[in-house]
């Protein structure tokens, strides 16, 4: 056979080679490079051989088998191929393998057996084969996704009915709409709660000019496609500040201001304004400890979104009782988080230090549990006194102190409890807290308990992956893990679960709804009220017998 024939069956092979399946595995590379690798490759006279065995074989019906042994272009004298496919009991490997070449078998011998003829050429070098593109397959499209940087574009039926929307607003105001004017605007035409009216109206109103006009409001909520966001996503643009990818305490401080102003159940507050600001500031720190998990006070859309924040926001703005709103917004949750902090803050300096922190709930904590507190283990101070939390600090202990169930609970007592920080509760770490607990029992001359049993019981209840130590993720799934902090280092709790109080009981099986610290607030706004009740009454006594006793 002379050359002419050879090149002629080369071709052959290579457009047989081009109808092969592409691999997925191969990458896609520009087929002119293809083709002069593959012209490269029939230049060599080895593969002329090649080819030549390849179709004397075919002819006589033997095998289509080079010899066993690997071609080497260093071995002095060797005439022997590459072989085209493995021998022996090895299955053949895919034509677009990545082997060193497609037409030489994976065989494990010696780095020298593994060499290709178009290592010759240049080293190192892609050996592929010729193919043509292929279109993607179907799962593959599946798997696109289309990403809209600024928000997905309106359509245009939805853009044309809330054009008429929006222009039934704008139409009988000249020139625009005033603040006062925008609440509506705000609540009916954006649907987002009316409070946010002057958040919006400031976004829009770029020039402070006092009015926003109907182009103003096209820009801003149409053309940068806001119309089409989810309410939670709304929200977090017309609150963070430019150039932010989160949203800080200061954000929020707007909304309640104008929650205060407008909203019919905190009316009464309007004659107090020192009151006004606490209770804005109660919201806001209730705020981020429940939603910004990280603790990082950076709260993120992600954050916004997983948590409860927006609906409590839509039942703030339709209900007129704000004290029905229990997540966030309850007045007499204010009432009761303040005056607990008064009672404690005995020198009026608006801190608490630890001799303060001892006395709460009637010295039901243990001064190990406090001295944790106050190593700022569970969550750095916001106070620049050192040794001494302020307001911010006091609302993060007493929402997990009198709701352990709560993941932002869990997360704070187990910080304090985690003695060496490794994220396990060792027996010794229980033991250590428990031990002022047996102190105290025989100072009050109650039963004492030994740790082995209780110890055996808090596995019981939070029934552990592993027996030898509890991680934060045993706590996490396990409804009773509350008990077992209060077991540790909270001995009015300790007492008051081992006796199972029927009314408490009562309480949860009659609105599973109520948290802990619904239940507790509840309990404790009636009581101070009732006190202060007592000591108004006193004080008109004390007027009348007055009054009374002057004539005399």
């Amino acid at each position: 056979m002379d050359v002419n024939e050879v090149e002629d069956v080369a071709s052959s092979v290579a457009e047989l080679l081009k109808r092969q399946e592409p691999s997925p595995f191969l990458p896609i590379m520009n087929s002119q490079l293809f083709e002069e690798l593959f012209e490269q490759w029939l230049s060599l006279p080895e593969t002329g051989q090649l080819v030549i065995s390849l179709i004397d074989d075919a002819k006589t019906g033997a095998p289509v088998n080079a010899p066993g042994n690997s071609f080497n272009v260093h071995a002095a004298g060797s005439n022997s191929l590459p072989s085209m496919f493995p021998s022996g009991s090895t299955p053949p490997l895919s034509p677009r393998s990545s082997s060193s070449s497609p037409h030489i078998s994976k065989q494990r011998t010696s780095p020298s057996s593994l060499c290709s003829p178009l290592n010759l050429v240049h080293e190192p070098v892609l050996k592929v084969i010729p193919q043509e593109s292929q279109p993607l397959p179907n799962h593959h499209l599946l798997k696109l996704k289309f990403y809209f940087q600024n928000g997905r574009p309106p359509t245009n039926e939805l853009k044309q009915h809330f054009l008429s929307r929006m222009d039934h607003r704008f139409d009988n105001c000249l020139g625009g709409l005033h603040a006062d004017e925008f609440k509506l605007v705000t609540k009916e035409v954006c649907g987002v709660p009316s409070f946010f009216s002057s958040a919006l109206f400031r976004k829009m109103d770029i020039d402070c000019t006092g009015i926003v006009t109907r182009d103003a409001f096209t820009r801003y909520w149409i053309d940068s496609n806001i119309l089409t966001m989810d309410t939670a996503t709304q929200i977090y643009i017309i609150l963070k500040q430019p150039g932010y990818e989160y949203l800080t305490q200061v954000d929020f401080k707007p909304l309640l201001r104008e929650l205060l102003d407008t909203h019919p159940g905190l009316e009464f507050l309007h004659s107090s304004p020192e009151f006004q600001e606490r209770y804005a500031e109660t919201v806001i720190y209730r705020i981020f400890y429940y939603n910004n998990r990280s603790g990082n006070g950076r709260l993120t859309l992600r954050e916004l979104k997983q948590g409860n924040l927006i609906a409590a926001m839509q039942h703030v703005d339709k209900e007129e009782d704000i004290n029905k709103v229990l997540r966030y917004f309850s007045y007499e949750h204010f009432y009761v988080i303040y005056c607990k902090f008064w009672e404690l803050d005995t020198d009026r300096d608006c801190m608490i230090d630890k001799e303060n922190l001892i006395n709460y709930g009637n010295h039901a904590l243990t001064c190990r549990i406090i001295d944790r507190i106050y190593s700022q283990v569970p969550r750095k101070f916001t106070s620049k006194t050192e040794g001494k939390m302020n307001y911010e600090d006091f609302v993060y202990f007493i929402l997990s102190e009198e709701d352990k169930s709560s993941e932002p609970s869990i997360d704070y007592w187990f910080k304090c409890i985690d003695l060496d920080g490794n994220g396990v509760l060792t027996p010794n770490e229980l033991q250590y807290f428990y031990e002022e607990q047996l102190h105290r029992m025989e100072c009050l001359s109650q039963e004492r308990v030994s740790f082995e049993d209780i110890l055996c019981q808090i596995i019981d209840m939070i029934a552990p992956e592993k027996k030898d130590c509890i991680t934060l993720r045993d706590l996490k799934r396990c409804k009773l893990s509350g008990y077992v902090f209060n077991i540790l280092f909270n001995l009015s709790k300790f007492f008051a679960f081992e006796s199972r109080d029927p009314l408490l009981i009562r309480q949860q099986r009659e609105d599973p709804s109520l948290t802990e610290w619904d239940l507790f607030a509840h309990r404790e706004y009636i009581r101070l009220s009732m006190e202060e009740d007592v000591e108004d009454a006193n004080e008109s006594a004390e007027v009348w017998e007055g009054s009374l006793e002057a004539p005399f």
